[in-house]
């Protein structure tokens, strides 16, 4: 779910778990001339400052926007897996193994000042099963279903999350992307040049 935030236009954001809103306001990153050229996501936990994640992370989260839409379209190969485009999620690099709950990403804020604490924004997939038994037969069929799972950690050490399918994960980023090119940074054709 996108949310407005008072006095701070077109600022991407969560509906926490906890009933909380979560903004993630992308902070351009300035060459040496003052030319913006990359992100910082800024994290606002109602409002509030929460903390700082992702240094220069803009071309990655423009790659994750274009993985998702991919994986949601009818001939993808996980379309076959999962006929609900709300299930459908792109699958984990090669490199998360065999991990149970693979990340789609994990950002911390890296600067040679940093302690643990300063922030972390993370999504993971994760699969739940229910049993929907049909009325007094006691047979049933099992609903498999795939979650992007938004889990924020400020600087004092609480963490929210939030529950997103793969449509809202996409509109996430994908207006996410847009906040980042209002603040200078575009992400199109996502040719990364070295400043």
């Amino acid at each position: 779910m996108v949310v407005a935030w008072p006095n701070v236009p077109d600022v991407g954001g969560l509906r926490c778990l906890d009933g909380s809103s979560l903004a993630v306001v992308p902070v351009a990153s300035l060459d040496r001339g003052g030319t913006p050229y990359e992100v910082t996501l800024e994290l606002r936990r109602d409002g509030d400052s929460f903390g700082a994640v992702g240094e220069r992370c803009g071309y990655f989260l423009a790659e994750l926007a274009e993985r998702v839409a991919a994986a949601r379209a009818g001939g993808s190969p996980q379309a076959a897996a999962w006929p609900d485009p709300d299930d459908r999620f792109p699958d984990p690099p090669p490199s998360a193994g065999g991990t149970r709950e693979p990340e789609l990403f994990a950002f911390r804020y890296r600067d040679r000042g940093d302690v643990a604490s300063t922030g972390e924004l993370r999504c993971a997939l994760r699969t739940s099963s229910v049993w929907i038994e049909r009325q007094g037969t006691g047979l049933g069929v099992w609903r498999v279903a795939r979650r992007a799972v938004i889990e924020a950690w400020g600087s004092g050490g609480r963490g929210v999350r939030a529950v997103l399918t793969s449509a809202e994960l996409h509109d996430f980023l994908t207006e996410l992307l847009a906040d980042a090119e209002r603040a200078g940074a575009s992400y199109r054709g996502h040719q990364r040049t070295r400043r």
